[in-house]
């Protein structure tokens, strides 16, 4: 039987009895930095104010481990269980091995299966293990390492409390596969979410890898360099598209008004899955006062504040991955040649459970190879690399990666940005990101120092195959696509070299990977770091992605706000950010491209020859869309605009897939004036005509209104209400990012903004900051705190944070669970 749960509710009033608050009834408003003065409570204690927020405090770092494990399995469980079964390589037992696994950022992408396979080979590597062996800053501090200790017993308290019959969500409500956890799945998870930027593009191809003769594919004639470079660059370019994203602004002193520093956060990241992100406050009093979210299962924050530094992290144009091309025998496959010599693969034999349709367990067990250089992979994103004449290994930046851990740690407890750069170079622990951070002392930084490959550009040049010269040169350009190396495997020397500065074996000098502080702004809107600020364009190695090249409309939509209010020139009252602002021009969703394109559009669609348009030999009437279009003066996709929607469907079919640079502009990117350029759509194109027919007859055919605000076709459903979901896809320049798609079948927001949040810093008194969590704390659909702040969200409302003890025990809402 279940042991019943205690939980205290508590009248503001009665609140400062409370021992984490007594020592402060007599002093007064909190200051900024209050946290030392609170006494430290003997158990680990959840405040939980509006919408299920816990402000967690404990005395060590594993009481406040403890107080997260417990609040996240609250919330998370059937996520989290569903989790440490995929990193434990168990989907196939207990789930079958044709159901769909998510192990990277996109959702559903391989089998379970082969998700199986993958992760049953990093445990029989005892990878992880390994890496739990070594000192810092390769291995966890052991800070890291009393968190995550605390966070098992949390998590295992509530499954004990609970019980497995009685978890309100169905998802995996009685569940045998929901089980207390241990600190090494704890790890593996972090691990494979580290790894993750590799996983989707690599992973199938590695688990099917099979030497010639074994798979009727490897018979298949090999495709050209030149083929095979841009399937993957197109293949790429798409799954880009279709996962992760992010903004992230921060601006100075000499951007906000009144104030020192600010910074916008806006993560795009999955509505569904491992990757949902969940908010919180973590203290120890003295030690630290952190807010703000993560990913669910890891005891730190990983974009948020504290009381003098606020960061947020966006998804950079680093490969986390490379390719090397080793030449094999043509009589024995699986020997390939190194300096004139043939060396023979390594084979591994890995073994998972497989539930069969009977219901019988069965075992699957598959020969894997490897290199010198890593595991053999015979395609990437489904685009094959046959094992013919010769054949490709891998090696991932982030597979030897537990450093992240520290690097989220520190940067909770960093005191200005100057801290924060040297956190990220003292670790390399950051997995593909950027990080964009402001203070206290209103400074802005962009830094695009993470876990990078060693590879400088004279290595690249002298080492790059055909097909790797095509994909890492800037010849085959697509937006935000990461240079992939594919090097020559028969040089020994074409591996990465080791740099004695580097953190660990194979990566960059931290010192050589750009980074820039101002007073006024820097952002990322997952271009490159070359234009943080267009006033100072930075120059890095061409493997962390490229240069003089056009910006994605984002990126430059990013930009011109950030200009735009700074000279208050943005139509707003004043100069400069205010909180009001910042979350006012986030929400206005603004689409950069419909700025560039919408009048051109407009006198098109009126100059069109008796209104009809011939697509695939049908004539479509489009003389209803002008009108529609030419009311949309307000360029947005807020929830009651009307045309958004039309203009959304003729932008996707005009650009096709292709970069923002090969539409039909009169005037072309120009390096020298990369924010606004190109521009001025030809509105006498053939390619712009088509495109806004074929729209047309879309949302006919589709039953839509051309008119048809926002509201009625961007909804989720939630427990039977339907919420409309304001923002578009990034394509269109829109900040406020939202990708509809199908999830299990059904309409829903699959990516987009989830933790947004606003930070303003003054020269005293704490951080003033609203954020809203998108897709709300809980995926159980029984919690209250499933769907209220995506009506927040729906609404464009934010919701002002408690940081301080006074704030915390002023909430109408506060209910306290302490852990004994």
């Amino acid at each position: 039987m279940a042991r019943r749960r205690f939980v205290t509710r508590l009248p503001v009033a009665a609140v400062a009895v409370i021992a984490v608050v007594s020592t402060m009834a007599a002093a007064g408003p909190v200051p900024a930095r209050s946290a030392a003065a609170v006494r430290a409570p003997d158990k680990p204690t959840i405040r939980y104010t509006e919408y299920g927020i816990p402000h967690i405090i404990a005395s060590d770092w594993e009481g406040l481990g403890t107080g997260y494990g417990y609040a996240a399995a609250k919330d998370n469980i059937c996520t989290l269980a569903d989790t440490y079964l995929m990193v434990n390589a168990q989907r196939s037992r207990y789930l079958g091995p044709d159901g769909k696994a998510s192990p990277g950022e996109k959702q559903n992408t391989t089998s379970n299966l082969n998700s199986d396979l993958y992760f049953q080979r990093i445990k029989d590597d005892r990878v992880v293990e390994r890496l739990l062996d070594q000192p810092a800053p390769n291995g966890p501090e052991p800070e890291v390492k009393e968190a995550i200790r605390g966070y098992v017993r949390g998590y295992n308290r509530y499954l004990a409390e609970t019980g497995a019959d009685n978890i309100t969500d169905p998802a995996c409500r009685g569940a045998s596969w929901v089980r207390p956890i241990t600190e090494l799945d704890v790890y593996r998870h972090a691990h494979a979410e580290i790894i993750m930027g590799s996983a989707d593009p690599l992973l199938d191809g590695q688990v099917t890898a099979a030497p010639p003769g074994a798979s009727a594919a490897a018979a298949a004639p090999a495709p050209s360099p030149e083929e095979t470079a841009r399937k993957i660059r197109d293949a790429m370019a798409v799954s880009r598209r279709q996962s992760m994203g992010s903004n992230a602004l921060a601006v100075g002193s000499r951007g906000v008004s009144g104030g020192t520093g600010m910074l916008l956060a806006n993560p795009h990241f999955p509505w569904q899955g491992k990757n949902r992100m969940w908010q919180s406050q973590l203290t120890i009093p003295g030690k630290i006062n952190v807010s703000g979210a993560s990913l669910l299962g890891f005891p730190a924050v990983n974009i948020g504040h504290n009381d003098d530094v606020a960061w947020s992290h966006t998804i950079a144009t680093v490969a986390p991955f490379g390719l090397f091309d080793v030449q094999v025998d043509p009589l024995n496959p699986t020997n390939y040649l190194v300096d004139g010599v043939w060396q023979p693969m390594t084979s591994q034999q890995v073994a998972v459970d497989v539930r069969n349709a009977d219901g019988t367990l069965g075992k699957v067990t598959r020969t894997l190879w490897s290199t010198r250089y890593g595991p053999i992979v015979t395609s990437v994103l489904g685009n094959p690399l046959p094992w013919v004449v010769s054949a490709h290994a891998v090696r991932d930046v982030n597979m030897g990666n537990l450093r992240a851990l520290n690097t989220w740690f520190h940067l909770d407890q960093a005191k200005d940005v100057h801290e924060v750069v040297d956190t990220l170079e003292t670790t390399e622990g950051v997995p593909f990101f950027n990080t964009v951070a402001s203070d206290r002392k209103g400074n802005a930084l962009y830094a695009d120092i993470q876990a990078t490959p060693n590879i400088t550009d004279e290595h690249a040049q002298s080492c790059l195959t055909l097909t790797g010269r095509l994909l890492f040169n800037q010849e085959l350009r697509l937006p935000n696509v990461p240079p992939v190396s594919i090097f020559d495997g028969k040089r020994s020397a074409c591996d990465w070299p080791d740099d004695p500065k580097a953190v660990a074996p194979g990566l960059m000098d931290p010192r050589r990977q750009p980074r820039l502080i101002r007073s006024d702004f820097v952002g990322n809107a997952n271009d490159s770091a070359w234009l943080a600020n267009p006033e100072q364009p930075l120059s890095f190695p061409r493997v962390m992605g490229d240069t003089a090249a056009p910006r994605s409309l984002r990126t430059q939509e990013l930009i011109l706000t950030a200009q735009n209010r700074i000279n208050g020139t943005d139509g707003l009252p004043g100069r400069g950010f205010t909180p009001e602002t910042m979350r006012q021009l986030l929400f206005a969703d603004n689409s950069r491209a419909a700025d560039l394109a919408l009048d051109a559009t407009v006198a098109m669609c009126r100059s069109v020859p008796f209104g009809l348009i011939l697509v695939d030999g049908n004539l479509v009437n489009v003389s209803e869309a002008c009108p529609v279009l030419a009311a949309w003066r307000s360029h947005d996709f807020t929830a009651d605009s009307r045309g958004s929607w039309l203009f959304e469907n003729y932008w996707a079919f005009l650009l096709g897939g292709q970069a923002i640079e090969k539409l039909p502009w009169r005037v072309p990117f120009d390096p020298k004036d990369p924010v606004h350029t190109p521009n001025s759509l030809d509105s006498g194109s053939s390619a712009v005509r088509d495109a806004f027919g074929r729209a047309v007859l879309a949302l006919r055919r589709a039953g839509v209104a051309l008119n048809a605000p926002l509201s009625d076709v961007q909804k989720i459903t939630r427990g039977g209400e339907q919420i409309p979901i304001h923002g578009s896809i990034s394509e269109l320049g829109v900040l406020n990012v939202v990708t509809p798609g199908l999830v299990d079948g059904k309409l829903d927001i699959t990516f987009g903004s989830s933790f947004v949040q606003q930070v303003k810093f003054t020269a005293d008194g704490p951080p003033q900051t609203s954020s809203v969590l998108a897709y709300s704390q809980s995926a159980d659909p029984n919690s209250p705190h499933h769907v209220d702040q995506t009506r927040l969200f729906s609404s464009g409302q934010w919701v002002t944070e408690r940081f301080t003890e006074e704030q915390i025990a002023a909430s109408p809402a506060l209910e306290i669970k302490v852990l004994p």
